[in-house]
């Protein structure tokens, strides 16, 4: 090698005469599509913070980056990391928990993501936390411990379900992100605070069998009420199609294609549907049996006229099952009806997921619908054979 030369560049013959092609150096950190975490050139992935006024890299001590990801996440939110990339930065003002419910309030308000539904929901939310936690609204957030939030998390939740305590979780974690965006607060004291486990329903035993929906049904249709006939027709329409009780009232009659057999699903023209998205549910049988009586019965119904007469049947349910000796029913109830028949019928989970909207490959319909009652499982359970 050329004297002039260094090593980090080669040399090649071309027609007779010295070419001189530079090798790149080597990088030693790549950066992620994730902020703060970066794999090194050893295939590691490290996480890049500022901890005393000076850049620093953290190992995660993995090489997949899905695992690292997790990993980032899970240290960015303990105290003691974040005690550790603030050691020194000096609080900010004072910021008592009622500045930081409005300041909460507003970024709900003005989040166009939102649904007007969930605004409503979270700011219940708002308002039983409050009630929960009284002294908060008044207390200064620097001042809130750990021990603090524990004592709330301990009586809070021998008082609501799982599901109702954990959104009120989110929310008070959300009020020391607050503190600490504005400088008030250096690490969260409700991060370590454990979300309670969600059990799902066991169903098997609280649905009706295909007979004793027929007599609910009937029992609707001729309690002689004003809308006791409207109100058996809501009924049937969510057992066989599995919308929810916010889609059904919307549904036209030009989202009734009989030909392709489907009913197209757009939700609340102002919001849409749960997930904010077009779907379409097939119509079987039943669901086509009852749109073609229906649409008989009304000749003169445009393509804009809504198929359902009324927007719910709650109370008119509500006697049906005590006259029919069956637990009670809500409209969600029908939901899971349409999902367990379904299933029952050989739909497979994912392709019943999708039928109802669901945006997780079947995940949640395995957890809730993954379950035979009893009169399919001893079915099925009688033909499962040992012989040779």
């Amino acid at each position: 090698m050329l004297p002039f030369i260094r090593k980090n560049y080669t040399v090649r013959q071309f027609f007779g005469k010295n070419s001189f092609t530079m090798k790149a150096p080597a990088k030693t950190w790549t950066p992620t599509k994730v902020p703060r975490l970066y794999k090194h050139s050893s295939g590691t992935y490290y996480a890049r913070i500022s901890a005393g006024g000076k850049e620093t890299w953290r190992s995660l001590k993995t090489k997949v980056f899905s695992v690292a990801k997790a990993e980032l996440e899970e240290r960015l939110r303990s105290a003691e990391f974040q005690a550790e990339v603030t050691p020194e930065s000096p609080l900010g003002e004072k910021l008592t928990g009622a500045d930081a419910f409005k300041i909460r309030e507003r970024q709900i308000e003005n989040n166009p993501a939102l649904k007007k539904s969930t605004r409503h929901y979270l700011t219940q939310i708002i308002v039983s936390l409050k009630k929960s936690w009284p002294e908060l609204e008044g207390s200064d957030l620097q001042r809130i411990t750990a021990e603090d939030c524990e004592e709330w998390s301990g009586r809070f939740a021998k008082t609501v379900s799982p599901t109702r305590f954990n959104a009120h979780l989110s929310m008070l974690r959300s009020l020391f992100e607050i503190a600490i965006e504005k400088g008030s607060r250096r690490s969260n004291p409700a991060i370590k605070l454990k979300r309670r486990r969600v059990r799902f329903k066991d169903l098997s035993n609280r649905l009706p069998s295909r007979s004793e929906f027929l007599k609910f049904v009937h029992t609707i249709r001729t309690a002689q009420g004003r809308f006791s006939r409207h109100c058996a027709d809501y009924v049937e329409f969510l057992a066989y199609t599995g919308v929810r009780r916010g889609e059904a009232p919307w549904i036209q009659w030009r989202h009734c294609d009989f030909e392709k057999g489907e009913i197209l699903i757009e939700g609340n023209p102002e919001d849409g549907t749960k997930n904010h998205e077009v779907r379409r549910v097939p119509m079987v049988p039943a669901a086509r049996t009852l749109l073609e009586r229906l649409r008989d019965e009304n000749p003169q119904a445009k393509p804009t006229d809504r198929v359902l007469r009324v927007k719910a049947a709650k109370k008119a349910m509500d006697r049906a099952a005590s006259k029919a000796e069956i637990p009670r029913l809500t409209h969600h109830d029908l939901r899971h009806y349409f999902a367990t028949i379904c299933i029952e019928s050989g739909a497979d989970v994912p392709l019943v997921s999708r039928w109802l909207g669901h945006k997780d490959g079947g995940a949640l319909a395995m957890k809730v619908y993954g379950h035979l009652r009893n009169e399919h499982s001893l079915a099925v359970a009688s033909r499962v054979s040992f012989a040779a």
